[in-house]
């Protein structure tokens, strides 16, 4: 696949999403597609939900560190990787490296989240903490890259990385429609831009007229301002959110053109309407989602989109969620001593 510069209108193809479909089939999992009963009562829809907190490393990030990783020349595999991350890609690029037995560097905000800072450690990687105020990650990225011959794989802005997410879509298309199901309406969390956009090309490579949305923090709804202006825009990101995956206040300058051909639009959702979609998952789903991961279940229990009578998809993003976290986030605040 040739890289496109950022002026290139990149887009993955039925093919290169097939290709990389194949290509990472032996290191994936074909996650499962969910039904919930009570939720579909609750909405007023059939909501399919894919749990991509079960795939190794515990998000659908894996899907484009492979996807990247196993097209690195000789030369560049022995460099090794260097990559940027809150966490989950950072994850994702360390599992990967430790599969394929290359080195790999992840550069990770002093206050990512124990666990995965801890993960990409415990999977054999290195990592550089830096401070989000003082220092910029790129730029200590391409400084890694330049001293090691390292090849860096940003976290979203990637055509390899890109059509890596695409996977998903045209799995969960593919998944949906064995079901006897076609889509009206698909959810995916947002930070970057190269989930929603990937997944959006790989479900209309099946089902062309599905409604695309993105879904962000409140505050971090880059997307969704620009996909509403119909150019780039900066969201206000004052503040913090309790999605730590999804602190990006600025669609990628790849992934928002895909975005604006192919989305219907953005969504955003407030912490405490995410703490209520980690509860309904852990108590009706059996499932441990991480604040970035449930956002777009939140907009579906928050009444954010009009779903009624309609065939839906939600994605759980991720799974990788401090524990003691996680116990905050599921106790019931009205009736905290059960």
């Amino acid at each position: 696949m040739a890289v496109h510069s950022p002026s290139d209108h990149f887009e993955p193809t039925a093919d290169s999403i097939h290709a990389a479909r194949e290509r990472i089939a032996k290191y994936a999992v074909r996650t499962p597609i969910l039904e919930s009963d009570a939720l579909n009562v609750l909405v007023g829809a059939r909501v399919f939900i894919k749990p991509e907190n079960l795939q190794r490393s515990g998000s659908f990030k894996l899907r484009g560190a492979l996807n990247r990783a196993l097209q690195l020349g000789t030369a560049e595999r022995e460099g090794g990787i260097v990559a940027w991350s809150s966490g989950n890609h950072g994850l994702a690029i360390s599992f990967v490296a430790k599969e394929l037995g290359i080195k790999a560097t992840v550069l990770m905000p002093h206050d990512a989240p124990k666990t995965k800072i801890e993960g990409v450690r415990q999977n054999g990687a290195a990592v550089r903490l830096y401070g989000k105020t003082k220092e910029n990650r790129e730029e200590i990225g391409a400084q890694i890259a330049a001293e090691s011959g390292a090849a860096i794989v940003p976290p979203y802005d990637d055509p390899y990385v890109i059509t890596g997410q695409a996977t998903l879509g045209a799995e969960l298309a593919e998944q949906v429609a064995e079901m006897g199901g076609s889509l009206d309406i698909a959810l995916f969390p947002c930070s970057g831009g190269g989930l929603v956009s990937g997944a959006a090309c790989g479900v209309h490579t099946l089902m062309p007229r599905t409604a695309i949305y993105s879904v962000e923090p409140a505050g971090f709804h880059g997307m969704a301002l620009s996909l509403a202006a119909g150019e780039p825009r900066t969201a206000p990101a004052n503040g913090s959110s309790i999605c730590d995956a999804l602190l990006v206040p600025t669609p990628g300058k790849l992934t928002f053109p895909i975005g604006r051909e192919r989305l219907t639009g953005g969504l955003s959702v407030e912490d405490d309407e995410v703490r209520e979609a980690i509860r309904f998952a852990y108590r009706e789903l059996k499932l441990v989602i991480e604040p970035g991961g449930a956002v777009a279940l939140a907009a579906l229990l928050a009444g954010k989109a009009d779903i009624t009578g309609k065939t839906v998809a939600i994605l759980l993003s991720g799974g990788n969620v401090d524990a003691e976290k996680f116990a905050a986030y599921i106790a019931t605040p009205s009736n905290t001593g059960h």
